[in-house]
């Protein structure tokens, strides 16, 4: 799943709440999610069994879905210069 921040989600309690999605998400079987946070151009990867440590990408440029998604990438740069 994909969680994109968009400036209504600014400051703490907004990331907490996307975070706290993310690791529902999770608890109910999903095996990868990606929060997407525009403003810091940053991308978080929560994997199933790490959701307490999400992996933090700053100037994140792509993301791939690894073994789970193999041949997904995604090109950032066109969702950071909205």
């Amino acid at each position: 799943m994909v969680e994109l921040a968009s400036a209504a989600d600014e400051g703490p309690r907004g990331l907490s709440a996307l975070r706290r999605r993310m690791d529902a998400y999770l608890a109910n079987g999903a095996q990868l999610g990606w929060l997407l946070i525009p403003e810091e151009r940053a991308a978080e990867i929560w994997r199933a069994g790490a959701s307490a440590n999400p992996e933090r990408l700053d100037a994140a440029g792509t993301l791939d879905g690894g073994k789970l998604f193999s041949g997904l990438v995604v090109d950032l740069g066109p969702i950071w210069d909205v």
